[in-house]
């Protein structure tokens, strides 16, 4: 499978935890393409720190769920704690990592959306994968990255 991931960091050396995070990713794979660094306000709160974005994109015969179980565990052993706070809201983080798609599937579990379901209102998200996947559709509106990032203008 294809899997396109973001990254993000607004902790510390921003720059050092995505490499990190990209590394640990890419271990145990063929490899991975990753896209230039996004920076961005933070999203779904307010904080001084803006965020440095990249979008991975690595094949992986592993599982969805497997995957997330692995994402959670890189974020963990670069430092980060939860990305929400006790009430639920977003907070500053040293790293998280999201699966933004996986191919062209759709996955509705209660744990994990693909695609994600913010692709659409992320900058952050669309520039990436603009550049890693030109072509991919959203499965569901068959709307490319460049369709929508227009759309959000």
């Amino acid at each position: 499978m294809k899997y396109y991931l973001n990254i993000g960091s607004n902790l510390g050396d921003r720059r050092d935890n995505l490499y990190r995070a990209v590394v640990a990713l890419a271990a145990g794979t063929g490899g991975c393409a990753v896209s230039a660094i996004v920076e961005s306000e933070p999203w779904g709160f307010e904080s001084d720190n803006r965020f440095m974005n990249v979008g991975v994109c690595l094949h992986s015969d592993m599982e969805p769920m497997a995957m997330l179980d692995r994402i959670h565990d890189i974020e963990r052993a670069l430092g980060s704690a939860s990305h929400r706070d006790a009430r639920g809201g977003y907070i500053d983080r040293l790293v998280d990592i999201d699966i933004v798609a996986i191919d062209e599937l759709v996955i509705d579990h209660p744990a994990l959306q693909v695609p994600h379901p913010h692709l659409a209102e992320r900058d952050f998200f669309l520039r990436p994968m603009m550049q890693l996947a030109p072509s991919w559709h959203h499965p569901v509106t068959g709307l490319t990255a460049a369709q929508m990032l227009e759309k959000m203008k």
